[in-house]
């Protein structure tokens, strides 16, 4: 009969058990990798732990789309800034017609006022029974371009009403003296020819310079 010193006694903590709690952490440690709350923002736990994407959006062709349409505008933006500043520096030149030029034979006018040239040369061509002069299409008022009104045989300026007769002389409004006549002259060829840049005029309370040489021709 064995006496109590020849019992083996097993601590109770042996067996399958005890062996699992064994490789398990102890109840005071901490897994590093583990948080216990909501982690600090900025760290790199929080966006996750926040249900936010750690990372940007997803491409997908709406967002290529806002991309394109991002850059176009901003390159859009540049270039023009670009022309401007170039342009700054470029000469301004004003593309101005002729001021000396052939408006054809005296045979191809009648009598009275011709309008054909307004547009293109700013003048008309008078013909009355002795002469053919030019009147040069600008008010000496404003310096607007009167219309021809054939109707009531006068000259209208549209900008302040001065109005002119047949011959471009004021009789209305506030235009000071009639308009001016250009040079005029005849080719070898025959044709008349005219230059704007000799005008003829006729001052307020001054003698006229529209019976001077080259004001007309006689016909």
């Amino acid at each position: 009969m064995a006496g109590p010193e020849s019992e083996t006694v097993k601590p109770k903590g042996d067996g399958p058990k005890s062996e699992a709690a064994k490789a398990s952490p102890a109840a005071g440690d901490k897994d590093p990798t583990k948080y216990v709350g909501t982690p600090a923002v900025g760290t790199s736990k929080a966006a996750p732990a926040g249900g936010v994407a750690s990372v940007g959006p997803e491409p997908s062709e709406a967002n290529e789309g806002r991309r394109r349409l991002v850059w176009c505008a901003v390159t859009a933006f540049l270039g023009a800034w670009f022309i401007a500043f170039l342009r700054f520096f470029l000469p301004r030149t004003l593309f101005e017609p002729p001021t000396v030029f052939k408006i054809g034979y005296p045979s191809d006018y009648a009598l009275g006022v011709d309008t054909k040239f307004q547009q293109k040369y700013r003048i008309w061509v008078d013909r009355t029974p002795d002469r053919i002069f030019v009147i040069y299409a600008r008010c000496t008022h404003l310096g607007c371009t009167p219309d021809w009104k054939a109707g009531e045989n006068k000259f209208k300026c549209p900008c302040h009403g001065s109005g002119y007769d047949s011959e471009g002389v004021n009789f209305e409004g506030p235009a000071p003296r009639p308009m001016d006549r250009a040079n005029v002259s005849v080719a070898p060829d025959g044709q008349i020819v005219v230059d704007t840049s000799r005008l003829y005029q006729w001052p307020k309370g001054q003698q006229s310079h529209f019976n001077d040489p080259g004001s007309y021709l006689p016909v």
